[in-house]
């Protein structure tokens, strides 16, 4: 167990490294641990994604953590935090400590500027790995469901905790009203 925990430490430590956002570190954090380790499949690992957004703070804690414990237990989840939590930690007292002369050094700013290109890579391949499992519901419902939350989160001013409840008690409706209909067919 410990030997997986300081895996899980050494892991989420190099992905937090390199990644420069929790949603960035999502598609990684997928490759890493189903593709590379088979510890989880593709769609537990979507469900504990879908899990880390549904909870209070960073996706990366919350990812990490859930993920972490369910491979280590305990000990996974706290050494899954660590590691995604020491990077930025350092970065932000470096970033602090030096900040007159990073906040106007030209080769900051295209290093900086360079990243969002990747970022938005791996943004990108965390979307269509979330969006792949919608297809594979297979389902008008989920389509609906995807575009209204997409046009609520860019249109309305509106917390995106509202959004959340509105799916939760749209998808608790839908799943009553599934299971009424199966009930009445028997």
């Amino acid at each position: 167990m410990l030997k997986k925990a300081l895996l899980l430490f050494a892991n989420t430590f190099s992905i937090s490294l390199t990644a420069n956002s929790g949603y960035a570190m999502l598609g990684v954090i997928k490759n890493r641990f189903v593709d590379k380790y088979g510890w989880f499949t593709k769609e537990e690992m979507e469900d504990y994604i879908a899990l880390a957004q549904s909870c209070p703070g960073p996706i990366a804690c919350s990812s990490s953590m859930i993920i972490g414990y369910r491979a280590a237990g305990f000990l996974g989840a706290f050494f899954s935090v660590l590691g995604v939590l020491i990077p930025p930690f350092v970065m932000m007292v470096i970033v602090t400590y030096f900040y007159t002369f990073i906040s106007t050094n030209t080769y900051v700013r295209y290093f900086i500027d360079g990243m969002q290109a990747g970022v938005c890579a791996m943004l990108t391949d965390v979307v269509l790995g979330l969006f792949d499992g919608v297809v594979r519901m297979k389902g008008v419902f989920y389509y609906v469901m995807v575009i209204l939350s997409f046009l609520f989160v860019r249109f309305t001013k509106y917390s995106i905790f509202y959004l959340a409840i509105i799916c939760i008690v749209v998808g608790i409706v839908k799943s009553l009203l599934v299971k009424r209909k199966a009930d009445e067919q028997k």
